[in-house]
């Protein structure tokens, strides 16, 4: 396979996809165990469970539309079947409607329209069973690794994060970046501490002001609730793990960003509108901040782990990496890669990572990550504010 060759899906709006799943998009949490319903019944389809959907105003709201919007136009997805109650404030015909801008196949489903439970499984199960065969008949076509954006996480890190699996991220950070492609920073949380390393790698002033300004406004969040961010961070795994600052795990958190210049800072569950590396605004929370950058439009992600966990979602493969080996031979059933052989002084940081560059084009390929085979689909929305 060629470096910069890979075989996706080609959509409407021109993105390319590496999966090609058919979303039942619940938009209310009401309507959640109607989705579940349809996944059930039609294979190749996909949905996730949420609490979210109803009482939301302001920044809140919008984000939350946002992120449901940017799951379902997130181009491993082929069509969508909204599902919604009715009576929510974020209305399905809206959603819906703002989907269907990006070209692919959207359809509207309402469980008070439709008789109830049944009566709006059956209907939405009968439409994505159309969609799945449409969507089987489609080919990979080729396109270049610059069209391809890549997220980076870390969860239940430990001393050797920073040491071994975080950098042999960043060195492939480096390499997705030139060959023209993206790869996204997130965590704001976990760079507290660490975000001069970042701001002094700003593509312009404008940039590097932005990075003390998302510092401060995350720092000024607890503060206005009465809390100190470090009673929660470093969390009681990551203490266990040897970690014992917040600055420490930070340090380790910024080096799966590379070496290469920081072209912009985004909002959670926002599109990046350049190329190269890009900061995603969001918390430390895995799943919310896994969401946030699947929203953001990417296509698969890179997630490492020092402490072990089974986080997947439903529309991107995750590749798990473990920094340290008696972890990952506890938990071969959920991490593909190792790279704690780096703390052990048997494989270079550059040799591990190339192996995690070569799963990337494995998964664009079509290989299966560990979470997809478990059917790990864990969704979370950042929130903003109170419900109301």
């Amino acid at each position: 396979m060629k470096q910069n060759q890979l075989w996706g899906y080609r959509r409407p709006d021109g993105r390319v996809g590496i999966r090609n799943h058919v979303l039942i998009l619940p938009t209310i949490v009401c309507a959640t165990q109607a989705a579940k319903n349809v996944t059930d019944l039609v294979q190749g389809t996909v949905s996730f469970i949420h609490q979210h959907g109803c009482a939301q105003v302001g920044v809140d709201y919008d984000q939350t539309f946002r992120t449901y919007v940017g799951m379902a136009t997130n181009p491993n997805v082929y069509g969508v079947v909204v599902m919604g109650l009715g009576c929510e404030t974020h209305q399905g015909r809206s959603v819906a409607a703002e989907i269907a801008k990006c070209g692919k196949p959207v359809e509207l489903v309402s469980i008070q329209d439709h008789s109830g439970t049944l009566g709006a499984t059956a209907e939405a199960a009968r439409v994505a069973s159309q969609m799945v065969q449409d969507a089987s008949a489609l080919v990979r076509v080729p396109f270049d690794i610059s069209e391809l954006i890549v997220a980076t996480e870390c969860g239940g890190s430990d001393a050797c994060s920073g040491l071994s699996a975080n950098p042999a991220v960043g060195f492939v950070s480096d390499m997705i970046v030139d060959r023209g492609g993206t790869a996204i920073l997130a965590e704001t949380t976990e760079l507290i501490g660490a975000e001069h390393l970042l701001a002094n790698r700003a593509v312009d002033e404008r940039v590097a002001k932005k990075v003390y300004q998302v510092i401060e406004a995350m720092e000024n969040r607890a503060i206005m609730m009465g809390v100190d961010i470090r009673t929660g961070n470093p969390s009681p795994g990551n203490r266990k793990g040897g970690l014992t600052t917040l600055e420490e795990k930070s340090l380790g958190a910024a080096t799966k960003a590379g070496t290469r210049q920081l072209q912009e800072l985004i909002d959670y569950a926002q599109m990046p509108t350049k190329k190269g590396l890009v900061w995603m605004d969001t918390p430390g929370q895995d799943i919310e901040q896994l969401t946030g950058m699947i929203a953001g439009g990417a296509q698969v992600v890179l997630f490492t782990s020092g402490r072990g966990t089974p986080t997947g979602s439903p529309i991107a493969p995750v590749i798990k990496i473990a920094t340290n080996t008696p972890m990952f031979e506890k938990m071969r059933e959920n991490m593909d890669v190792n790279a704690g052989k780096i703390v052990e002084g048997s494989e270079s940081l550059e040799s591990v990572g190339q192996r995690i560059f070569d799963e990337i084009m494995l998964t664009t390929a079509g290989k299966l990550t560990k979470s997809e085979i478990l059917k790990q689909h864990d969704f979370g929305i950042w929130r903003i504010g109170p419900t109301f």
